[in-house]
């Protein structure tokens, strides 16, 4: 059920924030800022050693204040990386490219997974593995051509680009028009600026400025 609730709530949501912060603090408020913004999944990114302690505290703060946030890991490379957060109670698993032993892990434990893909090779591969959404990365280099070109080719697919995409109302319209559902969005939203300078009230403004935009576009 949780996987059904998810494929459903990140394309109504129509956007993916996604950060990591080596600061436990600093996460967990650009979390409660993000969730103040009307934000109710949010990827994590382990991408340093304090990723797995700073989720952990996350994971705790959603099952303690933010009851209807679901917390997905991103950046996972292989299967006992993903039985770690899956241990640590992540909802969902993102990767930055296909890999077997992450579908087989999350596949075990019921996890939603998805994986990055860039050409329509993998995406076929990741249908065949049971994928139901893509990440589309990185999305810059890609391009939303890509993503017109071979959106009639998987129409039981869902795809969403990470990877360079702004928060510009002519990009998010760009990508939406090609067929996307939903878009990660990293730095462009969750700033370096805000992060180091624990600019909480900024995220919360320019979140609630993305998601108009995106609500509008959906249209």
């Amino acid at each position: 059920m949780k996987k059904d609730t998810l494929l459903a709530l990140i394309p109504q949501q129509g956007i993916l924030p996604l950060y990591f912060h080596k600061d436990t603090s600093t996460s967990i408020e650009l979390l409660k800022a993000l969730y103040s913004a009307g934000i109710r999944t949010v990827e994590y990114t382990n991408r340093g050693e304090a990723a797995l302690a700073n989720f952990k505290a996350m994971r705790k703060v959603c099952d303690e204040e933010l009851k209807d946030m679901y917390l997905g890991i991103g950046t996972i490379k292989n299967g006992e990386m993903a039985k770690t957060f899956i241990d640590a109670g992540c909802d969902y698993i993102i990767c930055p490219g296909l890999v077997e032993s992450v579908a087989k892990t999350a596949d075990a434990a019921d996890v939603l997974w998805v994986p990055g893909c860039m050409t329509p090779t993998e995406v076929i591969a990741a249908e065949t593995m049971g994928a139901k959404m893509i990440k589309l990365f990185p999305g810059n280099i890609i391009g939303m051509a890509f993503m017109q070109a071979i959106k009639e080719l998987f129409p039981n697919l869902l795809f969403m680009p990470t990877g360079g995409v702004d928060v510009t109302r002519e990009n998010l319209e760009g990508w939406f028009k090609s067929g996307v559902c939903a878009v990660g969005m990293g730095s462009k939203l969750v700033t370096k600026s805000i992060m180091d300078n624990k600019q909480y009230d900024e995220l919360v403004t320019a979140t609630k400025e993305v998601l108009a935009t995106v609500r509008d576009l959906k249209k």
